[in-house]
């Protein structure tokens, strides 16, 4: 009861009437008295917490939400009946989603959902279409972490129309935020299915990464560029060629009634160069998509004891493309370290997620 009393006394509240003047409360009277004092300082110990800067956020719907200061950054979309996973929204720093679901004019290209991983052939297999029985799903999430930034870790399985699992992948994604605009860090790993010693991406220009952005910052629909890191601008310059990082830049509104305001952001697509074949080739159209091309000039197989490894930086910025802010952006990217998902020594925790330690 003293440490009570001097909680409130330090809390200014013994100086008001109803507790000064009144004196002391009867016997009967003491364990409901007792009850708001203790609710009173708890309370306030509680909202006395800083709240994580980043955190994840389940959702219903088979959804996973990634936040920093309380806004929402992406959200990856893993339910519903899409034949594969997606982000979707991928906010800018005006709140607005710079990727869009599908293509502005073509209903055949409803595939394109926000930012998605996709193959069109793994050992004859196509699961780049909708259509065609292929699926990504996920197994399960690995973990969700708040902090400095909002990571979340999940499992997936690539399984064919017959029910046959070709690949397993691993995805770990980091959202935060810095001066320039937030970022969506995207490493993954692929791993033939437990009962294959190897899985062959063939040789395509679809997959394995792809961005399909918002209408207005698309050449062909809106006033977007699209400009690559060697200085090339627009699909017939860039289209197959190779390049550190690729970034769609344009129009965007926000805001409703008489406060929408046109707005000028970007969302850039790193390459990270650890990445096999860095810099990788690009297929691109001006009609809004962006696609780095892993398998572009020849096959790639994947064996169980080298699992392929793969790191994407999406930079959503605000004003238009900087030349500078992205090399300083993918210098940044360059150097930091790798995500590893290992289990978890945290009671009630199965695994955790943390950057690789730096060799000295």
């Amino acid at each position: 009861m003293q440490q009570v009393h001097t909680a409130l006394k330090e809390r200014g509240l013994l100086e008001r009437k109803t507790l000064r003047d009144v004196g002391p409360p009867s016997v009967d009277r003491q364990p409901a008295v007792l009850m708001l004092l203790f609710l009173h300082v708890g309370w306030f110990a509680v909202a006395s917490a800083a709240p994580p800067r980043c955190e994840v956020l389940p959702l219903p719907g088979g959804r996973t939400s990634l936040r920093v200061l309380g806004e929402e950054v992406t959200c990856w979309n893993y339910g519903g009946d899409a034949p594969r996973p997606f982000l979707f929204p991928v906010n800018g720093p005006a709140g607005v989603s710079l990727v869009r679901m599908g293509h502005p004019g073509a209903p055949n290209h409803d595939h394109h959902r926000g930012v998605w991983f996709a193959h069109h052939d793994v050992e004859g297999h196509d699961f780049w279409a909708d259509g065609t029985g292929c699926r990504i799903v996920q197994r399960q999430w690995l973990a969700y972490q708040d902090g400095p930034e909002a990571v979340a870790a999940v499992l997936l399985d690539w399984i064919t129309a017959d029910g046959t699992r070709l690949l397993e992948q691993r995805v770990v994604f980091a959202a935060s935020r810095d001066e320039a605009g937030n970022k969506i860090e995207v490493q993954t790993e692929l791993r033939p299915a437990a009962d294959r010693e190897e899985t062959t991406l063939r040789k395509t220009n679809f997959g394995l990464i792809a961005v399909r952005v918002a209408k207005s910052l698309s050449s062909h629909f809106g006033s977007g560029q699209l400009t690559d890191s060697e200085g090339r601008s627009g699909e017939p310059a860039i289209f197959g060629k190779r390049a550190r990082w690729m970034d769609y830049s344009g129009a965007v509104f926000s805001g409703t009634s008489a406060r929408r305001l046109e707005l000028e952001e970007g969302i850039s697509l790193f390459d990270h160069p650890a990445n096999p074949d860095h810099p990788t080739h690009w297929h691109v159209r001006n009609d809004g998509w962006m696609g780095a091309s892993l398998c572009m000039e020849e096959a790639r197989t994947v064996h169980g004891e080298r699992p392929l490894r793969l790191r994407y930086l999406l930079d959503c910025h605000r004003g238009p493309y900087d030349s500078e802010q992205a090399a300083r952006t993918f210098r940044q990217f360059s150097e930091s370290p790798p995500w590893m998902v290992s289990t978890s020594s945290q009671p009630h925790v199965r695994w955790s997620v943390a950057r690789q330690p730096v060799a000295e």
